[in-house]
């Protein structure tokens, strides 16, 4: 039943029905404008719970807004399936939910998709299948393959068990006439409050599924034991498309691995629109902090901040109501470049045109502490003793990020105390560098152990103010030379491994230092290496490692970036 709100002319109607093809019904909430005529429609699937408001500034703007359960969650019928594998009927689903939306009375035809996370994951689903009144679409922040969140070959339970056992079982377990927690927010208060270091510290991993309602827990035991299973495949999906796609990304997002979808569509999308038309903003924002300045006590400054959701509405008047805003003469790329507080343009991302700068590991055997520090130098090594720390996986170096376990910027000058980080510093700048897209850090190191982790991260070190996290990345050293294969180590044996960095862009100011950190665990934002060599996910034995690293002419452990004028 339709219901006018009385707020400045906003009707909202309730858990429509929307049949989908196999008869399965879903439920919608429809917000549209209080007045004749039709109106372009945008539509938000997700299996969060559909949203009850906070849509008036679009309804406003002329668009009937319209969120929906998905399938098996909350209002909606059927059975619902997680995203680990790959045939989950949300694809059709969705072709069927925007089909469904262009025929009603109250839309002209137009339908734009939006959303974030999960939520763009179903957008990436349904466009591929081309429904035919689908013009534009606003996913963001949802990697190319599930390895972009979990990836590297480890687990990474700080996101992942949170999610599913305040996010997605709730709803699961009320379905399946289980003990309460039946909501998120029952069950985000006795994590926060009184469960969350037992779940963190579970052991072994294999078996957290057995407390998980069976929906779920059939799913998350297949996804441990597949965790470098393709399931998305989106880098397939990108040449069935024909819209245009607008996308956010943040350097500090677990799923900025997001970025991949511009190039992808602007070589294999199926129409020159949507390879030509899709468009990126990328700045140093978290999972869901898109458009803020700050994080915790790290400020961007006054020049990160950006209306989120009148962008989102710029973006579909473009498309779906035709007005000439200038939307599609801007470049495809906008990316803001902390330490310079400037935003920057580009065709593609990463940006071309950069020229390649490599920094040499240098030290006389001492690292650590970061008083002692070893040197980012650009000249190449001579014969030099390597340095060395132990890795013990009861003591792993912490994450540093809230008990919302979303990433986010930090200050690496709180883990300075820490005996198993090596340190490696230039001396302070003497003009700025500006540091863009990924960096690679090519590390020679040995570990007492058949298998282990390396971390590389890349700060920003401000002699006044905060070493400023600015990327990292991992190797697991079974994976280092692929995550299709398992090479274990020979302990005591030297190999190379190379570590991709996430994206950036940073310009390290003069006085700064730039410094690379590397040590062997991040938890719980990834899952501790025992170091056995056995399945870290079945297996509950930790045992502590000897790592050296080494940076001699024989072995010239280096950091490679890519630097902008």
């Amino acid at each position: 039943m339709a219901e006018n709100t009385g707020v400045l002319g906003i009707i909202t109607e309730e858990d429509v029905a929307v049949p989908m093809r196999d008869g399965t019904i879903l439920r919608a909430n429809v917000f549209r404008p209080d007045a004749p005529g039709r109106f372009p429609a945008l539509l938000m699937r997700t299996p969060y719970g559909k949203a009850k408001g906070g849509f008036a500034r679009h309804v406003r703007a002329g668009y009937v807004v319209v969120t929906q359960d998905t399938r098996g969650r909350y209002a909606s019928e059927g059975d619902y399936i997680v995203f680990t594998v790959e045939d989950t009927g949300d694809a059709e689903d969705g072709y069927d939910s925007v089909e469904w939306l262009a025929q009603q009375p109250y839309c002209n035809g137009k339908v734009g998709t939006f959303g974030a996370s999960y939520n763009a994951w179903m957008q990436w689903k349904l466009a591929k299948l081309r429904p035919p009144h689908l013009v534009a679409m606003c996913a963001y922040t949802i990697p190319v393959e599930i390895g972009g969140v979990d990836g590297w070959g480890a687990f990474r339970p700080g996101r992942r068990v949170k999610w599913w056992m305040t996010t997605i079982a709730p709803d699961l377990r009320k379905r399946e006439g289980l003990p309460p927690p039946h909501t998120g927010e029952e069950a985000r208060q006795i994590w926060d409050e009184i469960e969350q270091g037992s779940w963190l510290h579970f052991l072994p991993w294999i078996e957290l599924p057995d407390y998980l309602p069976e929906q779920l827990a059939k799913y998350a035991r297949d996804w441990l034991k597949n965790l470098n299973r393709p399931a998305w495949k989106f880098d397939e999906a990108w040449k069935e498309i024909e819209v245009p796609n607008l996308d956010f990304s943040g350097y500090f997002d677990h799923c900025n691995e997001s970025m991949r979808h511009l190039a992808g569509m602007q070589q294999n999308a199926r129409t020159e629109l949507a390879r030509e038309q899709t468009k990126l903003i990328i700045g140093p924002y978290n999972h869901g902090g898109f458009g803020k300045r700050k994080f915790g006590d790290i400020d961007f400054g006054p020049q990160a901040e950006f209306d989120l959701q009148g962008i989102i509405i710029r973006w579909f008047d473009r498309w779906l109501k035709g007005i000439d805003n200038g939307v599609d003469r801007e470049p495809p790329v906008r990316y803001f470049v902390m330490g310079s507080g400037k935003w920057k343009s580009a065709a593609t991302w990463p940006p071309e045109g950069m020229s390649e700068k490599t920094y040499y590991l240098s030290s006389d055997g001492r690292a650590k502490p970061v008083e002692e520090s070893g040197l980012l130098t650009l000249e190449e090594p001579g014969e030099e003793p390597p340095d060395q720390y132990t890795y013990d996986p009861k003591d792993p170096c912490p994450t540093l990020w809230t008990t919302a376990l979303f990433t986010l910027p930090s200050d690496r000058r709180k883990l300075e105390y820490r005996s198993d980080i090596l340190y490696y510093r230039t001396p302070p700048l003497e003009e700025e560098v500006e540091v863009v897209g990924y960096p690679e850090v090519v590390l020679y190191a040995s570990s007492s152990a058949p298998d282990t982790d390396f971390f590389a991260r890349l700060v920003d070190e401000d002699p006044e103010g905060i070493a400023l996290e600015v990327c990292y990345g991992m190797v697991r050293a079974r994976h280092r030379n692929s995550l299709d294969r398992e090479d274990l180590l020979t302990p005591g044996q030297v190999e190379e491994f190379r570590i991709k960095l996430g994206a950036t862009a940073c310009r390290f100011q003069k006085g700064h230092r730039i410094r690379l950190e590397i040590t062997s665990s991040d938890f719980p934002n990834h899952d501790r290496n025992h170091n056995t060599g056995r399945n870290d996910l079945e297996d509950t034995e930790l045992v502590s490692a000897e790592q050296k690293v080494f940076h001699a002419a024989e072995y010239p452990s280096r950091l490679i970036v890519r630097v902008d004028a």
